[in-house]
């Protein structure tokens, strides 16, 4: 049941997307878990505790949220389930934990301002990254910008949507549960090191394969994809992978970069402090709008193929 919803979900999401209308009246469930992980950050990270305390409480911490989640979603799978039509409702509600429209309006939105000035682009970027915009030119704005595209469509699309196949709504629902954690306690500065411990090594645990999938898939996507290597996709993927500090973001960045003959990367500013980071692909550094858009048609390309194995596998399943 799990994999023939999955194909459905995608379909919908990516016609339709998470309305902001609606996350204007309701808010979305990303928005949810946030304010959960605030409201317990608040009651039981205290400064003062040793870090084996603060890295107790942040696996108490992931412990409620994971708890939450999976008992709210296996009461509503189990209330759809035991309805006529519940399916439909339950491909609606996996929807909001996928994320490839609002990812391609987000990352376009950035080709299209960089189109108009230097200043807009950084604007438009300031949306979807966390280093310092005003620290980028022209090639920093869209290098951050398919960055953020190539590692977003693992943990956005392909990740949710393997959790959504393997585990039903409560799976995709505690993947995003666990990648909102990471997003925000999961971090290796003074503040989160012990508390968000948990959270970041679950995050590596849950995108462990994923992320390789990833690059199998964008690796497919390049037969289809004008002016794509498939072959260098593939080897940027199993030579630079290795680089990235994260076991899992280097899959999909590496893959990208070599599939596009581009050079991503590379040193980058976060709060006034240049931080030098590797560089995956051996192609051009110097990018421009032109090239985001490049980026978005490989993209679109590998949702399409994600889409065809979500369909092929929903229909095995189906005559098995």
């Amino acid at each position: 049941m799990h994999a023939m919803i999955a194909p459905l979900a995608l379909l919908l999401e990516r016609w339709f997307g998470y309305p902001q209308r609606l996350v204007e009246l309701i808010g979305h469930p990303v928005i949810w878990m946030g304010r959960f992980i605030s409201y317990m950050e608040r009651g039981v990270d205290k400064r003062q505790r040793t870090p084996r305390q603060r890295r107790d409480a942040g696996i108490f911490t992931l412990a409620m949220l994971l708890l939450v989640t999976l008992t709210i979603t296996l009461a509503v799978q189990q209330v759809l389930r035991s309805m006529p039509l519940g399916w439909v409702l339950e491909i609606m509600l996996a929807t909001p934990f996928l994320a490839q429209k609002e990812l391609c309006r987000a990352v376009e939105a950035v080709a299209i301002a960089l189109r108009n000035s230097l200043d807009a682009g950084r604007e438009a970027v300031s949306h979807i990254v966390g280093r310092d915009p005003q620290a980028l030119d022209e090639a920093g704005v869209a290098r951050a910008a398919i960055e953020t595209l190539a590692e977003s469509t693992s943990d956005g699309v392909v990740a949710p949507w393997f959790w959504l196949v393997l585990l039903g709504l409560p799976g995709i629902a505690l993947y995003k549960a666990i990648n909102t954690a990471d997003s925000m306690i999961g971090h290796m500065n003074e503040r989160y090191r012990d508390y968000g411990w948990a959270a970041a090594k679950l995050d590596d645990l849950a995108n462990w394969i994923p992320s390789r999938l990833t690059a199998v898939l964008i690796t497919a996507a390049c037969f289809v994809t004008p002016h794509a290597s498939p072959s260098k996709a593939w080897a940027m993927a199993r030579r630079d992978a290795r680089k990235h500090a994260s076991p899992n973001s280097g899959w999909p960045e590496a893959s990208f970069a070599g599939a596009l003959g581009f050079r991503l990367g590379g040193p980058r500013s976060y709060d006034g402090e240049i931080v030098d980071l590797p560089s995956f692909g051996d192609g051009k550094s110097a990018l421009v709008g032109s090239d985001i858009l490049r980026a978005l048609v490989l993209y679109r390309s590998t949702l399409n193929v994600l889409l065809g194995v979500s369909v092929v596998l929903a229909v095995l399943l189906w005559v098995a």
